[in-house]
């Protein structure tokens, strides 16, 4: 007969809690999904490209149609499809959003923000330009338009397209965010200049370092003015050696697992993920965040993981996740970033690490460390200092770096790079 002591009970009702928990998140997520059935249908053929893909320019204009949602009062929203290049310069379609203010149109044309999303799920459905509510964690953006800025927002070539989102793939992520921009540049309601710059988060923030690396090479047209990053997956070794055995690891991983290899052939998911993990990973991706995020809960519960080594303890996977770990290099445009510490996604001390090397490189860094900010909260909280941050950009005031500045957060060590590396 098992006898329970208070220890056990306790584990056990923490775990039922837990578990309780975890499947409300994916009943409302199923509900969701379900509700959205129809509209997702109803939208197909607009993000559906010709095939093949019509010759032009990256940032040629496929289609556009108004946005059907609740625009800020004095703009205009719409959903556009728009030519974009993968990293090797393979042709592709990638959607998104565009918000433009009626007011009046400055001389040079309106400055324009890039949005660059967070992680969100790798299905269509997941798509931010195919929300219902495509706003909702969009809380600075009245205020980006008010000042009389044109914001673009990329869905990322094959999230709401044909094809696999290039997850964490940085010069892919940067092309669909630089040709985003150019594609409003094609919108005659816009009234686009060639003055950009990047706001981000998360996932967006990857993007947001490599648009900065890329943007003078790939668009000599334009003029990145500034990058704005809050929680950005920077330092992407450390962050992985770090979150590996984490909850994070059945979110990020399942979308890493399907993109990565699709851009570097030689990594073997077999060598790094369990057999549990395999069997579930392209379901997974294709959750949107919020069942994922369910998910993630019940199988850390029940003491599943993901990965069963830590990938960077492999040279293939290393160099991947080292080639993904954008490195700024002296010269580069001016930067925010903005972290939360209590984020347990992006944490602090891999953010620590990240700056901590940038200020060595002579960034021109402004660091916002927001105590008793968690990771989903950063963007919405770092918000208002970064428009603040960006409209000095745009006048071309000076900035005041921070990096004579203490850490909040001693910066993780990196791991060393495996023999045959």
């Amino acid at each position: 007969m098992i006898r329970f002591t208070r220890k056990n009970w306790l584990f056990v009702s923490v775990i039922t809690v837990l578990l309780l928990i975890a499947l409300v998140f994916i009943m409302d997520s199923a509900l969701h999904e379900l509700k959205s059935g129809g509209r997702q249908e109803a939208l197909g053929p607009f993000y559906s490209p010709p095939d093949p893909l019509p010759g032009g320019n990256p940032g040629d204009l496929i289609r556009m149609e108004p946005l059907d949602a609740a625009i800020p009062a004095g703009a205009q929203g719409f959903r556009i499809l728009y030519l974009s290049q993968r990293g090797d310069g393979t042709p592709v379609a990638a959607s998104g959003m565009v918000f433009v203010p009626t007011g009046q149109v400055p001389e040079g044309g309106r400055p324009v923000v890039a949005w660059a999303h967070p992680t969100v799920g790798m299905g269509d459905q997941c798509a931010p330009s195919r929300a219902a509510d495509p706003l909702a964690s969009m809380s600075w953006l009245e205020d980006m338009l008010d000042r009389g800025w044109v914001v673009t927002a990329t869905d990322y070539a094959g999230l709401g397209t044909p094809g696999n989102e290039r997850y964490l793939v940085g010069r892919d992520e940067a092309r669909d965010v630089i040709n985003s921009v150019r594609a409003v540049r094609n919108m005659e309601e816009a009234a686009a200049g060639t003055d950009f710059a990047v706001w981000s988060h998360s996932q967006g923030g990857h993007a947001a370092l490599f648009t900065s690396l890329e943007a003078a090479g790939y668009a000599p047209e334009l003029n990145l003015v500034a990058t704005a990053a809050a929680a950005p997956a920077a330092e992407l070794t450390a962050l992985i050696s770090e979150q590996y055995t984490s909850d994070v690891d059945w979110v990020i991983g399942p979308e890493v697992l399907v993109s990565w290899p699709e851009a570097y052939p030689d990594l073997s998911r077999e060598q790094v993920v369990t057999s549990t993990g395999l069997k579930k990973y392209e379901e997974l991706a294709n959750d949107c965040l919020l069942r994922a995020g369910g998910e993630a809960v019940i199988r850390s519960a029940l003491k599943q993981d993901f990965f069963r080594i830590d990938p960077t303890d492999l040279p293939s996977w290393y160099s991947a996740a080292a080639s993904e770990t954008p490195v700024m290099p002296a010269g580069s445009k001016p930067l925010f970033i903005a972290q939360g510490l209590e984020d347990k996604v992006v944490l602090p001390g891999t953010t620590a690490l990240f700056v901590q090397r940038s200020c060595q490189a002579g960034i021109d860094l402004t660091t916002l460390w927001l105590g008793g900010t968690n990771h989903v909260e950063t963007a919405r909280v770092a918000g208002p200092a970064a428009v603040s941050w960006l409209d000095e950009r745009f006048q071309g005031k000076p900035t005041s770096p921070t990096c004579d500045q203490p850490l909040p957060v001693e910066p993780v060590t990196p791991p060393a790079p495996p023999a045959g590396s």
